[in-house]
Formats: C-alpha cells, sequence, structure tokens
C-alpha cells in the first residue's frame, strides 16, 4: 500500500509567550499528525492553545522548541522569503467571518490567491464555486451574500491553490444550525475527496461527526477525545 506524506507533523512543539516573569506556555510538548484527506477537529475552552496551535501550524508563529513540517518540508531554517511563498502555495486558511475582500465578487476572491505569485496546479475557480454551490453567486460582492455563503466562499478561496493543509478557525461561530451542519459537511467532503489535511478548531461539538478524529486541548496540552463515551 503506497503510503503518502503527512499534510502536517508537529513534533514536541513547545511555544513559549512573553518575557521573563510574564512568560505563558501556549503549547507544550504538542505532538501531531494529520495525514492527507484528514478532518481533525480540536476542542477546548478559550485561552487552551488552540488558536497557538493554528497559529505554528500555519508558519505564523515560530515555536519554541519542537519541530513542524507541512507536505513534508521542516519549517525550521526557511527563510521568511521561503515561509511566505510556502503559506501562499501549502497553506489554506479559512477565518470566522470568511475574511472577504469588500470591494470583490465570489469569483474575484478566488481569483486574487492566484495573482499572489506562483501556484504549481491552481484549481479553476469558477469550478470550486460550482462545487461549493456557490456558482449562483459569482457575481456578487460580501455585504450581498449571507453569513453561510460567505463561509463557502471563504472555503473556496482557501482550495484554489491546491494546498497540502487547511487551517479552519470557528467555521461556524457566527451561523445557525442548520448552515453550520453544510459548512462543516463541505469542509470534509473536500479534505476527502481532494486529499487536504485539514485541522478545525470549534466550540460546536455538533458539527464533530463530520470529523475524521477530534482532539482536546486544555493547557496547551493535546488529547484524544473518545467519542464512543459521548
Amino acid at each position: 500500500m503506497t503510503r503518502t506524506t503527512p499534510g502536517l507533523v508537529l513534533d514536541g512543539v513547545t511555544l513559549t509567550l512573553g518575557d521573563g516573569d510574564e512568560t505563558v506556555t501556549a503549547l507544550d510538548d504538542v505532538s501531531l499528525s494529520v495525514d492527507a484527506g484528514e478532518l481533525v477537529a480540536i476542542v477546548g475552552p478559550s485561552g487552551s492553545g488552540k488558536s497557538s496551535l493554528l497559529a505554528v501550524a500555519g508558519a505564523l508563529v515560530a515555536p519554541t522548541s519542537g519541530t513542524v513540517e507541512v507536505g513534508g518540508t521542516a519549517l525550521a531554517g526557511l527563510s521568511a522569503r521561503r515561509l511566505t511563498a510556502l503559506r501562499r502555495e501549502h497553506i489554506g486558511f479559512v477565518f470566522q467571518s470568511g475574511n472577504l475582500v469588500p470591494a470583490l465578487t465570489a469569483l474575484d476572491q478566488l481569483r486574487l490567491p492566484l495573482t499572489f505569485g506562483k501556484v504549481s496546479e491552481p484549481r479553476d475557480p469558477a469550478a470550486l464555486l460550482a462545487e461549493v454551490g456557490m456558482d449562483h453567486r459569482a457575481r456578487r460582492r460580501p455585504h450581498q451574500l449571507s453569513g453561510g455563503e460567505r463561509q463557502r466562499v471563504g472555503i473556496a478561496r482557501a482550495l484554489v491553490t491546491q494546498p497540502k493543509l487547511l487551517l479552519v478557525d470557528e467555521p461556524t461561530a457566527a451561523l445557525d444550525r442548520q448552515r453550520s451542519q453544510e459548512i462543516v459537511g463541505l469542509l470534509a467532503r473536500e479534505a476527502h475527496e481532494h486529499g487536504v489535511a485539514a485541522v478545525m478548531v470549534t466550540h460546536d461539538h455538533e458539527v464533530l461527526h463530520h470529523c475524521d478524529r477530534v482532539l482536546e486541548m486544555a493547557d496547551g496540552r493535546l488529547s484524544q477525545v473518545d467519542r464512543s463515551l459521548s
């Protein structure tokens, strides 16, 4: 059987923030491997380290110790320029509010990441917009879209570069129950069908059945959640 390179590997990652007596350990010896085509959810209270984990995994913050790999590429020692290129080409980010550019149409939101530099195998923006069920809103701007529609466009924009890793921050925070199920179901389908390693931080326990694994973060440490007991 052919084994694929994991989309994300954290090995013994610790992140300490602050100086002197004011230091806080945001991540405490965290190890995590997420395979291509897998959607992993991370739950936990505010301040537990979930956002710090996304920042380290997304090459936005360097860990104090430990190693991070994205698609088989170790981040340690990469120049700022190479880290920027890696984020642009291999990491997709989905934010709470969609984080769309107000002046751009839904279709142009997807075209925008392709203008920032060379992308080896981009997906077709129009086809991808149709895949997430938004082709009929292609010419609409963010203020003309509902919260769920903005999230669909945000997910499509994150996937247009065909990234190896998708990092998702509270995608259902502003959505009702039905839209929340639709959005996380869409994330799972895209991860599975296109071989993207996806990590989703969420407080919404009602969408966890869409995920392949659920981990809990508390005081900067990760642990497996036994869903058979829930």
